[in-house]
């Protein structure tokens, strides 16, 4: 099925493009782990179906020197050993984040402990915004039918320079 609509084509979506895009420089320049960024982008993306971010967050953290074992264990990272704990309470967050509806309380108090055990405030501050604003990228890249297998790293990020 071909994409739906092509946002990269209209003036009222690149406006608000270009301000997505800067809501994610912010956290990009933050001090949470770029690493750590690409495997929480990936989780959320994974959870939600959206093909189009799973493909440019793989891609993208393997450009930045990411391994495959890692990239291929993101879905299963409570049953691998190749995560930090900083990483699993990141991607317990992701997980928690995303899943807003499976549970009535949102994110746990003990996910939320671990984050902050490891995670000093600004990191804390990039790490929610993540979630909130990968979770927002991949419901216009789902609702759009944006599919994935064409990314290019750094495709992105090139398109609003």
């Amino acid at each position: 099925m071909d994409a739906r609509f092509n946002m990269f084509d209209n003036e009222t979506a690149m406006k608000f493009f270009k301000r997505f895009a800067n809501a994610g420089l912010v956290i990009q320049q933050s001090p949470l782990p770029k690493a750590t960024q690409e495997l929480v982008s990936l989780r959320a993306s994974q959870i939600n179906g959206c093909g189009w971010c799973i493909d440019m967050h793989t891609k993208d953290a393997e450009a930045a020197g990411e391994t495959a074992v890692r990239l291929h264990l993101v879905a299963a990272w409570r049953e691998s050993t190749v995560f930090t704990e900083a990483e699993q309470a990141a991607l317990a967050l992701a997980e928690e984040g995303t899943r807003l509806a499976d549970a009535h309380q949102g994110v746990s108090d003990e996910t939320w402990a671990q984050v902050r055990k490891h995670y000093d405030d600004d990191q804390v501050a990039a790490l929610v915004s993540l979630v909130a604003l990968i979770n927002a990228a991949n419901r216009l890249a789902v609702i759009l039918h944006q599919k994935g297998g064409s990314y290019e790293p750094g495709m992105f990020a090139a398109a609003f320079d």
